[in-house]
């Protein structure tokens, strides 16, 4: 991006920002609007881009052919089709959203080492929301990436993965299936009541649980339990169970715990 302003202007006002200089006394000094002062902090604290007149974009590995770190893309991808959405930001860029129950650390930490891998150089950034973290990275080239965005809630229009993201997920659907049951999963404990020997006992059992209004990506996280052949079933209308023991012992072995 190159600025309309001297690099001098832009790089006092972002000292003046960082120092603590509201907006509105920041963009009265140095002679320019209130809105592109905003503008730069957004560009430079929120986002993190190095601070000069020109940034490079990042090339697409669909339109420019260039690597992807695929085993990083089918978890992201994951992640997006559970809790995550795309944006327009200015011009012509798309900001991707994953949201995430803020008590799991770990998980949101990782979000930030997912986007980082799939668009190298990206600077993704998190904001709160009650409850929740937010974690955000920008790009140009996220519908190249993610075509099954579209206006509307992912249960109310078709999708569909297209051929390359199933030859991507089909090398990885580990990574496929921790995106989605860390993003809209849970792991529970069950339990039930029987006789024994004419006396009650209780047997206590885990179950891994995914969760999605949208029946394709319900079935695509079948699909993706078929391929590490991991037995399941459906639970209720929205609801995909792994239940036996040893099914959900190789759950556990193969997308860990939410953390």
């Amino acid at each position: 991006m190159v600025h309309v302003r001297p690099t001098d202007v832009v790089k006092s006002a972002l000292r003046d920002s960082d120092a603590g200089l509201s907006d509105a006394a920041n963009a009265a000094k140095h002679g320019v609007a209130i809105k592109t002062i905003r503008r730069w902090r957004r560009l430079y604290q929120r986002r993190g881009l190095p601070r000069g007149q020109t940034h490079t974009s990042v090339p697409c590995p669909r339109c420019a052919g260039t690597d992807l770190d695929r085993r990083a893309y089918a978890e992201l991808l994951g992640w997006y089709l559970g809790d995550g959405h795309l944006s327009r930001g200015r011009g012509t860029v798309w900001n991707l959203h994953v949201f995430n129950d803020e008590k799991y650390t770990e998980d949101n930490a990782h979000l930030l080492d997912l986007m980082r891998r799939v668009k190298p150089g990206g600077r993704p950034h998190t904001r709160r929301a009650p409850g929740c973290v937010i974690t955000t990275v920008s790009w140009q080239h996220w519908p190249c990436l993610f075509p099954q965005y579209g206006p509307g809630r992912k249960h109310e229009r078709p999708i569909v993965l297209e051929d390359w993201q199933r030859s991507i997920v089909e090398a990885h659907p580990g990574p496929f299936l921790r995106g989605l049951f860390h993003s809209d999963g849970c792991r529970v404990d069950n339990w039930a009541r029987r006789l024994v020997a004419g006396q009650p006992k209780v047997y206590r059992y885990p179950r891994w649980q995914f969760v999605n209004a949208s029946r394709d990506i319900r079935e695509l996280c079948c699909w993706a339990l078929d391929l590490v052949e991991i037995p399941w079933r459906q639970s209720n209308s929205r609801v995909i169970s792994v239940s036996r023991r040893e099914a959900v012992a190789r759950l556990d072995a193969l997308i860990g715990p939410k953390t």
